[in-house]
C-alpha cells in the first residue's frame, strides 16, 4: 500500500508519454489555473500505477456512486455532489483568503471565511472537475 502525505498539493491522472530519449507526464492546465501548482517551481512527484482502472490509494475510501463514474478519459468524477452536506477540516487559506479543505483523493473544497483548523459542516454548492465551492451550514466544532 502507498501512504499519501498530508502535504499533497494535487492528484490527477495522466499518461506517461515517450518524447525521444525521455518520458513526459503532462500537468493539466487546470492544476496551474486553480493554484495547485506554479510554473517554474520544483515539485516532488510520485507515480501510482493503475489497478483495474482505479488509482491505488493508501486507504480504500467507502464506495460512492460518483467514485465509479468516469469520464471518457477514465478520470474519476469529483467525490462530492451539489447539495451534499459534510464536515470538513480547513487546512490552509487560498489566495483570496478563503478556507481550503481537502477530501477524498485530495479533491479541494473552498469554504468562504474558513480558517486553518476550523471543522465546519458545509453544504456543497458548486462542483467542478477539480474543485468544489461550499457554504458553512453549522459552525459547531469550529475553533472559537
Amino acid at each position: 500500500m502507498v501512504e499519501v502525505p498530508d502535504a499533497l498539493n494535487t492528484l490527477f491522472s495522466a499518461q506517461v508519454e515517450s518524447d525521444g530519449d525521455r518520458y513526459v507526464v503532462e500537468i493539466p492546465k487546470r492544476e496551474v489555473s486553480h493554484g495547485a501548482l506554479a510554473p517554474g517551481e520544483t515539485y516532488r512527484v510520485g507515480l501510482l500505477s493503475q489497478v483495474d482502472g482505479e488509482t491505488a490509494t493508501s486507504t480504500p475510501e467507502p464506495a460512492r456512486e460518483t467514485d465509479s463514474v468516469s469520464t471518457s478519459s477514465g478520470v474519476p468524477q469529483p467525490p462530492v455532489d451539489e447539495g451534499e452536506v459534510r464536515e470538513v477540516t480547513i487546512e490552509s487559506l487560498g489566495d483570496q483568503g478563503d478556507g481550503i479543505a481537502k477530501v477524498e483523493r485530495g479533491y479541494v473544497v473552498i469554504v468562504p471565511d474558513g480558517q486553518p483548523g476550523d471543522s465546519p459542516t458545509v453544504e456543497i454548492e458548486t462542483v467542478q472537475e477539480n474543485v468544489a465551492f461550499a457554504s458553512v451550514v453549522d459552525t459547531d466544532g469550529q475553533r472559537a
